[in-house]
């Protein structure tokens, strides 16, 4: 608990850490150590039949059954061989409610960040890379993979809301409402956007925090009337420049943005979001990615939003 809670203030400073790792030559990635929950030699696998390449097999874990994917063929790297599997680590981390691991050539070790300090990818780079922002670690440049894009990729994701769902939340949006959508994956944004189409909402993308508040910003000082449509902004916690918690606690102190209905969401999850998502002062957390829980969600988000405005402009 006490890792937990030092990760959970590193969050709320927009902060992070990052675990770094090799895939076979000089180039380093990173992922989020939020979202490990430990680094183990490869154990025994099991060859899945007609699974997708990326996919070596699964392995029992402490009793725990999971899969493991090869994060050099999910990137479009060389696939790894079986000498190279045979010294490999994989990283075993919680996503989107599941536990898998990611094979890799080598850990190196965990650094801590500014996510001011973390970069988006360069403009002009082709979204097949599967990288989601970049940062310079002791002059090394380190890329922060796009794991959502590599779950569409290797798994698949559910898009469409369930017919019984759909059929209780579409309508309750007015007709010129928009969302603001903040999420540094494009896999993420284009999964929510189109989960908000099916509801009737038309999405806003930002591709971190800032770009986020400086829309709200520019709309509150410009354009009244296009601030007044937004019915609510949905946020991912872990984005570079800006995190969500800090786009959170921004938005609360700006008088002009302050009654905005907020939702976080993640595909981190545990009691450690819930408790940083109000001290922020966010109305809503929500691990991603499942279509029906979001629509629920922003259903309770368009039907508390008058109630939500009256309290907050309230003397």
């Amino acid at each position: 608990m006490s890792s937990v809670d030092s990760r959970t203030q590193l969050a709320g400073h927009n902060r992070l850490e990052l675990l770094v790792f090799g895939l076979g030559d000089d180039q380093r990635f990173g992922i989020n150590v939020f979202k490990v929950r430990e680094v183990i030699r490869c154990p025994k696998l099991t060859e899945v039949p007609k699974a997708t390449s990326a996919v070596r097999g699964i392995a029992d874990v402490r009793g725990h059954t999971m899969t493991i994917i090869d994060l050099s063929d999910a990137i479009g790297a060389p696939r790894m061989t079986a000498e190279q599997i045979a010294e490999s680590f994989v990283i075993i981390t919680e996503y989107n409610r599941a536990v898998q691991g990611f094979l890799v050539h080598s850990v190196d070790r965990i650094v801590n960040l500014s996510w001011k300090e973390v970069m988006p990818p360069p403009s002009g780079t082709n979204t097949s890379n599967f990288l989601t922002a970049v940062a310079r670690v002791d002059k090394v440049l380190v890329e922060i993979i796009d794991v959502e894009q590599i779950f569409s990729k290797v798994v698949g994701t559910k898009e469409e809301i369930s017919a019984d769902v759909l059929h209780d939340v579409r309508g309750l949006a007015a007709t010129d409402s928009i969302a603001l959508v903040a999420d540094d994956s494009l896999v993420a944004r284009n999964q929510v956007r189109n989960t908000l189409k099916q509801m009737g909402l038309e999405a806003v993308l930002a591709t971190n925090g800032k770009e986020a508040l400086d829309l709200l910003r520019r709309w509150a000082d410009e354009s009244p009337e296009q601030l007044a449509r937004v019915a609510f902004v949905i946020s991912d916690i872990e984005m570079p420049i800006m995190d969500g918690y800090a786009l959170t606690t921004q938005i609360r102190r700006d008088a002009r943005l302050k009654s905005l209905y907020v939702i976080l969401h993640s595909s981190l999850s545990g009691v450690f979001n819930e408790t940083m998502v109000k001290s922020v002062g966010a109305d809503r957390f929500i691990a991603k990615f499942h279509p029906d829980d979001l629509a629920r969600v922003v259903a309770e988000a368009l039907k508390n939003r008058p109630r939500h405005l009256a309290e907050s402009e309230s003397p």
